[in-house]
Protein backbone atom coordinates (compact mmCIF):
# COMPACT_ATOMS: atom_id res chain seq x y z
CA UNK A 1 0.00 0.00 0.00
CA UNK A 2 1.56 3.27 -1.14
CA UNK A 3 1.28 6.69 0.47
CA UNK A 4 0.46 8.15 -2.95
CA UNK A 5 -2.76 6.07 -2.95
CA UNK A 6 -4.10 8.64 -0.45
CA UNK A 7 -3.41 11.74 -2.52
CA UNK A 8 -6.08 14.04 -3.97
CA UNK A 9 -6.12 17.43 -5.69
CA UNK A 10 -7.06 20.28 -3.37
CA UNK A 11 -7.29 23.90 -4.53
CA UNK A 12 -5.51 26.15 -2.04
CA UNK A 13 -8.56 28.39 -1.71
CA UNK A 14 -10.46 25.53 -0.03
CA UNK A 15 -8.03 25.40 2.90
CA UNK A 16 -9.96 27.24 5.63
CA UNK A 17 -7.94 30.11 7.06
CA UNK A 18 -10.43 31.36 9.65
CA UNK A 19 -13.29 29.75 11.58
CA UNK A 20 -16.83 30.46 10.38
CA UNK A 21 -19.02 32.77 12.47
CA UNK A 22 -21.17 30.05 14.09
CA UNK A 23 -19.48 26.78 15.04
CA UNK A 24 -22.41 24.50 14.24
CA UNK A 25 -23.19 25.99 10.82
CA UNK A 26 -20.26 24.47 8.99
CA UNK A 27 -21.07 21.96 6.27
CA UNK A 28 -21.52 18.30 7.20
CA UNK A 29 -21.05 15.44 4.77
CA UNK A 30 -22.86 12.22 5.72
CA UNK A 31 -21.16 9.02 4.53
CA UNK A 32 -23.36 5.93 4.73
CA UNK A 33 -20.94 3.00 4.58
CA UNK A 34 -23.64 0.38 4.12
CA UNK A 35 -25.45 2.00 1.20
CA UNK A 36 -22.41 3.90 -0.15
CA UNK A 37 -24.38 7.15 -0.26
CA UNK A 38 -23.27 10.74 0.35
CA UNK A 39 -25.46 13.54 1.71
CA UNK A 40 -24.62 17.22 2.18
CA UNK A 41 -26.00 18.81 5.36
CA UNK A 42 -25.21 21.48 7.98
CA UNK A 43 -23.35 20.41 11.14
CA UNK A 44 -26.24 21.09 13.51
CA UNK A 45 -28.12 18.39 11.55
CA UNK A 46 -25.85 15.82 13.23
CA UNK A 47 -28.49 15.43 15.93
CA UNK A 48 -30.79 13.80 13.37
CA UNK A 49 -28.23 11.04 12.82
CA UNK A 50 -27.71 10.27 16.51
CA UNK A 51 -29.97 7.81 18.32
CA UNK A 52 -30.98 7.36 21.99
CA UNK A 53 -28.46 5.04 23.66
CA UNK A 54 -25.57 6.06 21.39
CA UNK A 55 -22.40 7.07 23.20
CA UNK A 56 -20.61 10.14 21.83
CA UNK A 57 -16.94 10.09 22.84
CA UNK A 58 -15.09 13.43 22.76
CA UNK A 59 -11.55 14.53 23.57
CA UNK A 60 -11.59 17.19 26.30
CA UNK A 61 -7.94 18.21 26.01
CA UNK A 62 -7.20 21.94 26.09
CA UNK A 63 -4.76 23.66 23.75
CA UNK A 64 -2.12 25.75 25.47
CA UNK A 65 -0.94 29.01 23.82
CA UNK A 66 2.28 27.21 23.03
CA UNK A 67 3.88 29.49 20.43
CA UNK A 68 6.33 31.94 21.98
CA UNK A 69 8.36 34.71 20.34
CA UNK A 70 11.48 35.96 22.09
CA UNK A 71 15.07 37.10 21.71
CA UNK A 72 18.46 35.58 22.46
CA UNK A 73 19.75 37.15 25.66
CA UNK A 74 23.25 37.73 24.29
CA UNK A 75 22.51 39.07 20.80
CA UNK A 76 18.87 40.15 20.73
CA UNK A 77 18.25 37.92 17.69
CA UNK A 78 14.62 36.90 17.27
CA UNK A 79 13.66 33.29 18.02
CA UNK A 80 10.51 31.19 18.10
CA UNK A 81 9.55 28.39 20.49
CA UNK A 82 6.74 25.86 20.15
CA UNK A 83 6.07 23.96 23.38
CA UNK A 84 5.52 20.27 22.66
CA UNK A 85 5.12 18.73 26.10
CA UNK A 86 6.20 19.10 29.69
CA UNK A 87 8.96 16.63 30.58
CA UNK A 88 8.79 17.43 34.29
CA UNK A 89 8.41 20.57 36.37
CA UNK A 90 9.64 23.56 34.36
CA UNK A 91 11.48 21.41 31.82
CA UNK A 92 9.83 21.06 28.41
CA UNK A 93 10.45 19.60 24.99
CA UNK A 94 10.32 22.48 22.50
CA UNK A 95 10.59 23.00 18.75
CA UNK A 96 12.81 26.01 17.99
CA UNK A 97 13.56 28.40 15.12
CA UNK A 98 16.21 29.02 13.90
CA UNK A 99 17.40 25.60 14.98
CA UNK A 100 21.05 25.87 13.98
CA UNK A 101 21.62 28.90 16.21
CA UNK A 102 19.90 27.58 19.33
CA UNK A 103 22.34 25.15 20.87
CA UNK A 104 22.68 23.97 24.52
CA UNK A 105 23.62 26.83 26.80
CA UNK A 106 21.71 29.47 24.81
CA UNK A 107 19.46 31.70 26.93
CA UNK A 108 16.27 33.24 25.59
CA UNK A 109 14.05 36.02 26.96
CA UNK A 110 10.31 36.30 26.30
CA UNK A 111 7.81 39.07 27.03
CA UNK A 112 9.99 42.14 27.40
CA UNK A 113 7.99 45.34 27.41
CA UNK A 114 4.61 43.87 26.50
CA UNK A 115 2.80 45.26 29.53
CA UNK A 116 1.19 48.67 30.16
CA UNK A 117 2.78 51.39 28.02
CA UNK A 118 5.67 48.98 27.42
CA UNK A 119 7.72 50.61 30.15
CA UNK A 120 9.61 49.79 32.12
CA UNK A 121 10.64 46.67 30.16
CA UNK A 122 9.68 43.59 32.12
CA UNK A 123 10.93 40.04 31.63
CA UNK A 124 8.07 37.59 32.12
CA UNK A 125 9.85 34.43 31.08
CA UNK A 126 13.40 33.16 30.57
CA UNK A 127 14.59 29.88 29.09
CA UNK A 128 17.86 28.00 28.82
CA UNK A 129 18.40 25.32 26.20
CA UNK A 130 19.73 22.22 27.96
CA UNK A 131 19.98 19.61 25.24
CA UNK A 132 19.36 18.88 21.58
CA UNK A 133 16.96 15.96 21.23
CA UNK A 134 16.38 13.39 18.52
CA UNK A 135 14.34 14.88 15.68
CA UNK A 136 15.75 18.37 16.19
CA UNK A 137 13.67 19.49 19.17
CA UNK A 138 15.26 20.90 22.35
CA UNK A 139 15.08 20.18 26.05
CA UNK A 140 14.50 23.56 27.71
CA UNK A 141 14.24 24.80 31.31
CA UNK A 142 12.07 27.87 32.02
CA UNK A 143 12.50 30.45 34.78
CA UNK A 144 9.76 32.88 35.78
CA UNK A 145 8.01 34.68 38.61
CA UNK A 146 4.34 33.82 39.04
CA UNK A 147 2.19 31.08 37.52
CA UNK A 148 3.45 29.52 34.29
CA UNK A 149 0.02 29.06 32.64
CA UNK A 150 -0.95 32.66 33.39
CA UNK A 151 2.28 33.86 31.77
CA UNK A 152 1.57 31.69 28.71
CA UNK A 153 -1.91 33.18 28.43
CA UNK A 154 -0.33 36.64 28.56
CA UNK A 155 2.43 36.23 25.99
CA UNK A 156 1.76 32.98 24.10
CA UNK A 157 -0.12 32.51 20.84
CA UNK A 158 -2.26 29.58 19.77
CA UNK A 159 -0.10 27.09 17.80
CA UNK A 160 -2.06 27.15 14.55
CA UNK A 161 -1.11 24.55 11.92
CA UNK A 162 1.44 25.54 9.24
CA UNK A 163 -1.21 25.72 6.50
CA UNK A 164 -3.10 28.53 8.31
CA UNK A 165 -1.65 31.94 7.49
CA UNK A 166 -4.33 34.25 8.89
CA UNK A 167 -4.03 35.57 12.43
CA UNK A 168 -6.58 34.14 14.86
CA UNK A 169 -8.67 36.97 16.31
CA UNK A 170 -10.21 34.99 19.18
CA UNK A 171 -8.11 32.37 21.00
CA UNK A 172 -11.14 30.34 22.06
CA UNK A 173 -12.05 29.53 18.46
CA UNK A 174 -9.11 27.11 18.37
CA UNK A 175 -10.55 25.45 21.46
CA UNK A 176 -13.57 23.17 21.89
CA UNK A 177 -16.35 24.48 24.15
CA UNK A 178 -15.72 21.49 26.44
CA UNK A 179 -11.91 21.81 26.62
CA UNK A 180 -10.82 21.06 30.19
CA UNK A 181 -7.31 19.63 30.69
CA UNK A 182 -4.38 21.66 29.35
CA UNK A 183 -1.66 19.91 27.39
CA UNK A 184 -2.23 19.99 23.63
CA UNK A 185 -0.10 21.64 20.98
CA UNK A 186 -3.00 21.36 18.51
CA UNK A 187 -6.78 21.27 18.77
CA UNK A 188 -8.88 18.11 18.32
CA UNK A 189 -10.58 19.91 15.46
CA UNK A 190 -13.64 17.71 14.89
CA UNK A 191 -14.91 18.99 18.24
CA UNK A 192 -14.73 22.63 17.18
CA UNK A 193 -18.15 22.33 15.50
CA UNK A 194 -20.07 21.65 18.70
CA UNK A 195 -21.78 24.39 20.70
CA UNK A 196 -22.99 24.07 24.28
CA UNK A 197 -26.57 24.35 23.04
CA UNK A 198 -26.12 21.55 20.48
CA UNK A 199 -24.51 19.28 23.08
CA UNK A 200 -27.43 19.94 25.45
CA UNK A 201 -29.93 18.96 22.75
CA UNK A 202 -27.93 15.81 21.99
CA UNK A 203 -28.06 14.79 25.66
CA UNK A 204 -31.78 15.56 25.85
CA UNK A 205 -32.28 13.13 22.96
CA UNK A 206 -30.84 10.36 25.13
CA UNK A 207 -27.30 10.23 23.78
CA UNK A 208 -24.61 9.60 26.40
CA UNK A 209 -21.51 11.78 26.27
CA UNK A 210 -18.21 10.31 27.45
CA UNK A 211 -14.82 12.00 27.66
CA UNK A 212 -11.31 10.89 26.92
CA UNK A 213 -8.22 13.08 27.16
CA UNK A 214 -5.50 12.82 24.53
CA UNK A 215 -2.98 15.63 24.37
CA UNK A 216 -2.45 16.26 20.67
CA UNK A 217 1.19 16.64 19.64
CA UNK A 218 2.68 18.52 16.72
CA UNK A 219 3.43 15.11 15.18
CA UNK A 220 -0.12 15.12 13.88
CA UNK A 221 1.04 17.57 11.17
CA UNK A 222 4.25 15.76 10.24
CA UNK A 223 4.17 14.27 6.74
CA UNK A 224 4.54 10.58 6.01
CA UNK A 225 8.03 10.35 4.50
CA UNK A 226 8.14 6.69 3.47
CA UNK A 227 6.75 5.24 0.27
CA UNK A 228 5.11 2.19 1.82
CA UNK A 229 2.42 2.97 4.39
CA UNK A 230 3.37 0.01 6.60
CA UNK A 231 6.86 1.44 7.16
CA UNK A 232 5.68 4.72 8.72
CA UNK A 233 6.86 5.35 12.30
CA UNK A 234 3.82 6.80 14.10
CA UNK A 235 4.25 9.55 16.69
CA UNK A 236 3.25 8.94 20.32
CA UNK A 237 0.70 10.93 22.36
CA UNK A 238 -0.34 10.78 26.02
CA UNK A 239 -3.94 9.93 26.99
CA UNK A 240 -6.18 8.90 29.84
CA UNK A 241 -9.80 7.88 30.39
CA UNK A 242 -11.69 7.78 33.69
CA UNK A 243 -13.71 4.80 34.86
CA UNK A 244 -17.03 6.69 34.75
CA UNK A 245 -16.48 7.41 31.06
CA UNK A 246 -15.35 3.86 30.35
CA UNK A 247 -18.61 2.60 31.90
CA UNK A 248 -20.70 4.77 29.57
CA UNK A 249 -18.90 3.32 26.54
CA UNK A 250 -19.25 -0.25 27.80
CA UNK A 251 -22.97 0.25 28.49
CA UNK A 252 -23.54 1.29 24.88
CA UNK A 253 -21.59 -1.74 23.61
CA UNK A 254 -23.44 -4.16 25.88
CA UNK A 255 -26.85 -2.81 24.87
CA UNK A 256 -26.10 -2.88 21.15
CA UNK A 257 -25.86 0.88 20.68
CA UNK A 258 -23.20 2.75 18.73
CA UNK A 259 -19.96 4.25 20.00
CA UNK A 260 -19.32 7.41 18.00
CA UNK A 261 -15.94 9.13 18.27
CA UNK A 262 -15.63 12.87 17.87
CA UNK A 263 -12.37 13.08 15.96
CA UNK A 264 -9.48 10.80 15.16
CA UNK A 265 -7.86 11.46 18.56
CA UNK A 266 -10.85 9.99 20.41
CA UNK A 267 -10.85 7.12 17.94
CA UNK A 268 -7.17 6.36 18.60
CA UNK A 269 -7.75 6.24 22.37
CA UNK A 270 -10.72 3.89 22.02
CA UNK A 271 -8.89 1.52 19.70
CA UNK A 272 -5.76 1.57 21.88
CA UNK A 273 -7.52 0.57 25.10
CA UNK A 274 -10.37 -1.69 23.97
CA UNK A 275 -10.33 -5.47 24.20
CA UNK A 276 -11.46 -7.74 21.37
CA UNK A 277 -15.09 -7.24 22.41
CA UNK A 278 -14.81 -3.46 22.30
CA UNK A 279 -14.85 -3.07 26.09
CA UNK A 280 -12.67 -0.44 27.77
CA UNK A 281 -11.49 0.44 31.27
CA UNK A 282 -9.84 3.32 33.11
CA UNK A 283 -6.40 3.72 31.57
CA UNK A 284 -3.53 6.18 31.32
CA UNK A 285 -0.63 5.79 28.93
CA UNK A 286 0.87 6.66 25.57
CA UNK A 287 -0.42 5.57 22.21
CA UNK A 288 1.35 5.32 18.90
CA UNK A 289 -1.41 3.29 17.24
CA UNK A 290 -1.37 3.63 13.46
CA UNK A 291 -4.70 2.85 11.81
CA UNK A 292 -4.78 2.31 8.04
CA UNK A 293 -6.80 0.13 5.61
CA UNK A 294 -6.90 -3.46 6.75
CA UNK A 295 -7.33 -2.51 10.40
CA UNK A 296 -10.32 -4.12 12.17
CA UNK A 297 -12.07 -1.72 14.53
CA UNK A 298 -12.90 -3.15 17.95
CA UNK A 299 -14.76 -0.37 19.78
CA UNK A 300 -15.59 2.38 17.30
CA UNK A 301 -18.78 2.23 15.24
CA UNK A 302 -18.97 5.72 13.72
CA UNK A 303 -16.75 8.79 13.41
CA UNK A 304 -17.23 12.55 13.25
CA UNK A 305 -14.16 14.09 11.66
CA UNK A 306 -12.84 16.95 9.55
CA UNK A 307 -11.31 16.70 6.06
CA UNK A 308 -7.64 15.77 6.30
CA UNK A 309 -4.42 16.50 4.44
CA UNK A 310 -3.54 14.40 1.38
CA UNK A 311 -1.23 11.46 2.15
CA UNK A 312 -1.63 11.98 5.93
CA UNK A 313 -2.04 9.31 8.60
CA UNK A 314 -5.50 10.77 9.31
CA UNK A 315 -6.86 10.22 5.80
CA UNK A 316 -5.49 6.68 6.12
CA UNK A 317 -7.46 6.24 9.36
CA UNK A 318 -10.78 7.35 7.84
CA UNK A 319 -10.04 5.14 4.82
CA UNK A 320 -9.68 2.18 7.18
CA UNK A 321 -13.17 2.88 8.49
CA UNK A 322 -15.07 3.80 5.32
CA UNK A 323 -12.93 2.17 2.63
CA UNK A 324 -10.29 3.99 0.59
CA UNK A 325 -12.30 4.20 -2.64
CA UNK A 326 -15.38 5.56 -0.87
CA UNK A 327 -13.30 8.12 1.05
CA UNK A 328 -11.55 9.33 -2.08
CA UNK A 329 -14.90 9.63 -3.83
CA UNK A 330 -16.20 11.67 -0.86
CA UNK A 331 -13.15 13.93 -0.85
CA UNK A 332 -13.50 14.62 -4.56
CA UNK A 333 -17.18 15.39 -3.96
CA UNK A 334 -16.19 17.77 -1.16
CA UNK A 335 -13.83 19.62 -3.50
CA UNK A 336 -16.58 19.85 -6.12
CA UNK A 337 -19.07 21.17 -3.52
CA UNK A 338 -16.47 23.64 -2.21
CA UNK A 339 -16.26 22.27 1.32
CA UNK A 340 -13.72 23.98 3.58
CA UNK A 341 -10.78 21.76 4.47
CA UNK A 342 -8.56 21.02 7.48
CA UNK A 343 -8.60 22.51 11.01
CA UNK A 344 -11.12 25.35 10.56
CA UNK A 345 -12.96 23.50 7.82
CA UNK A 346 -16.12 21.45 7.49
CA UNK A 347 -16.99 18.04 8.90
CA UNK A 348 -17.86 14.50 7.88
CA UNK A 349 -19.94 11.86 9.68
CA UNK A 350 -19.00 8.31 8.78
CA UNK A 351 -21.95 6.12 9.81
Amino acid sequence: MKVSDFNYDLPKELIAQVPIKNRDESKLMILDRKNKTIENKIFKDIINYLEPGDCLVRNNTKVIPARLYGVKEETGAHVEFLLLHRIEGDTWEVMVKPGRKLMPGTKVVFGEGILENKEPPKVLLKAEILEKLEGGSRKVRFEYDGIFNEILNEIGLMPLPPYIHEKLKEKDRYQTVYAKYEGSAAAPTAGLHFTEDLLKKIQEKGVEIANVTLHVGIGTFRPVKVENVEEHDMHSEHFYIKQEDAEKINKAKREGHRVIAVGTTSCRVLETISDENGMVKETEGDTSIFIYPGYKFKCLDCLITNFHLPESTLIMLVSALAGKDFIMKAYNEAVKEKYRFFSFGDAMFIK
